[in-house]
C-alpha cells in the first residue's frame, strides 16, 4: 500500500532534493555514501556478534543504523541501511558475508543453464518486505529532518557478484558469459531488471524520497560492453519506475545513478533518464559539467582517502571541489563510500567544510 506523503512527518529540510532537481538553494547538500558504517563506533556496538544479513532483515536495527551517522552529523539526506545483495537472495540464491573476505556467494553461477536455478518469478512485496518496513519505520523516526534515499545494485554489477562468487579484480567469469553467451547475459539482466523495477517501486511506496541504483563495476566493462550490457538496462530502469510512479499516483522522486570508473560512458549517463549522475573521483568537476552539458545534476566526487589527511587540508579540498562543480545542480559527496578505518571527526569536517564554503560561494553571487 503507497504511503502518502501526509503519512508521515513534514519535512524540514529539502536541500538535497532541490539540488537534484537543479533548484535554488541557501547551501549545498551533502551525504555520504557508507555513512552508517563501521567507522562509526555505535555502528560497530549494534552489529557486534550479529550476522550481517540478519541485521539487514531487521527493519528496527536498519532504523537505527541509518539515524546513527545524522545524530553525529548535519547531513543533508540519509541512505537506508541495507546491501545490494538482498535482490539475488530474494531471487533464491545464497548470500553469505564472510568476516574480512566480504560477501560470497557459496553455489555461484556458472553456465546459462544455472539460471534454471533462480526464481521465474519474484513476489518483491512478499521476499523484500523488511526492506521496505524498514524505509517506512526510518521516514516515520527521522521526524522530517531530512529526505530518505533507498538503493539498489544495478543488473550487470548484481549479475557480476552472481557469477564471480563475490568480490573480483578483473570480473573474467562474469566478463565470460558477456562475450561466450550473450544472449544468455541479456535474458539475465532483463531478468534482474524486472526485479529492480519492482523493488523501487517498492521502496518509493514505503517511503523513499529518492532512489540511487549502483552500478559498482562499470570500470571492468569498455565503452562497447557498456553500451550494450549496462547502459539499456539502467535506462530501462528509470524509465520504468518513472512510469509506476506515476501510474500509482505518487509524487516523482529524483533517480540517481552511480557508475564507478564509468568515466568514459558520462556523456550517455546524463541522458539515461536520471536526474543525477554520481561520480567518482577520476573524474575533473569542470570537465564534468562540460560533458554532461547542464542536462542533470551531478553527486561527488572527493576522493575518500581525503579523509586521511588533516582538517584544514579537507577544507582546502573541498573548496576546491565545489568550485569545480558550481553551486547549481550539485550535491556533494564522496567518490566512494567511507572506509571503516576512517576518524568520526574528519567525517565532521568534511560536513562542515561543505556547508561554509558553499554559503560563502553563494553569497558571493
Amino acid at each position: 500500500m503507497p504511503r502518502p506523503e501526509n503519512y508521515f512527518p513534514e519535512l524540514k529540510n529539502d536541500t538535497f532534493l532541490r539540488a537534484a532537481r537543479g533548484e535554488e538553494i541557501e547551501h549545498i547538500p551533502v551525504w555520504c555514501m557508507r555513512q552508517a558504517g563501521r567507522y562509526l563506533s555505535e555502528f560497530r556496538e549494534l552489529r557486534a556478534g550479529k550476522d550481517f544479513f540478519e541485521t539487514c532483515r531487521s527493519p528496527e536495527a536498519c532504523c537505527e543504523l541509518t539515524l546513527q551517522p545524522l545524530r553525529r552529523f548535519p547531513f543533508d539526506a540519509a541512505i537506508i541501511f541495507s546491501d545490494i545483495l538482498v535482490v539475488p537472495q530474494a531471487m533464491g540464491m545464497e548470500v553469505q558475508m564472510s568476516p574480512g573476505k566480504g560477501p560470497t556467494f557459496p553455489e555461484p553461477l556458472k553456465e546459462p543453464e544455472d539460471l534454471q536455478r533462480l526464481k521465474t518469478k519474484v513476489d518483491v512485496s512478499s521476499e523484500l518486505d523488511y526492506v521496505f518496513k524498514a524505509i517506512t519505520l526510518t521516514r516515520h523516526r527521522i521526524e522530517g529532518k531530512v529526505p530518505l534515499i533507498g538503493f539498489t545494485g544495478a543488473p550487470w554489477t548484481l549479475m557480476s557478484y552472481m557469477i564471480e562468487g563475490g568480490g573480483s579484480t578483473t570480473h573474467s567469469k562474469a566478463k565470460r558469459w558477456l562475450y561466450r553467451y550473450p544472449e544468455a547475459s541479456h535474458k539475465f539482466l532483463s531478468q534482474l531488471t524486472d526485479v529492480i523495477v519492482e523493488y523501487l517501486l517498492g521502496q518509493v511506496k514505503a517511503g523513499a524520497q529518492a532512489l540511487q541504483v549502483f552500478e559498482s563495476h562499470t570500470g571492468c566493462l569498455g565503452p562497447v560492453e557498456f553500451k550494450e550490457f549496462s547502459l539499456p538496462y539502467l535506462r530501462d530502469i528509470a524509465r520504468r519506475v518513472k512510469d509506476k510512479i506515476k501510474e500509482s499516483g505518487l509524487d516523482n522522486v529524483p533517480m540517481i545513478v552511480f557508475a564507478k570508473d564509468g568515466h568514459y560512458g558520462l556523456e550517455d549517463l546524463s541522458e539515461s533518464g536520471y536526474e543525477v549522475v554520481g561520480l567518482d573521483w577520476t573524474i575533473d568537476p569542470r570537465s564534468a559539467r562540460i560533458r554532461t552539458g547542464g542536462k542533470v545534476s551531478l553527486q561527488g566526487n572527493m576522493d575518500p582517502c581525503a579523509l586521511y589527511s588533516t582538517k584544514e587540508r579537507i577544507s582546502e579540498i573541498v573548496k576546491r571541489m565545489l568550485e569545480g562543480f558550481g553551486t547549481k545542480g550539485y550535491i556533494a559527496n564522496l567518490g566512494h563510500g567511507l572506509y571503516p578505518d576512517m576518524d568520526p571527526e574528519n567525517v565532521g569536517a568534511f560536513v562542515e567544510a561543505v556547508h561554509t564554503h558553499s554559503r560563502q560561494l553563494l553569497n558571493c553571487k
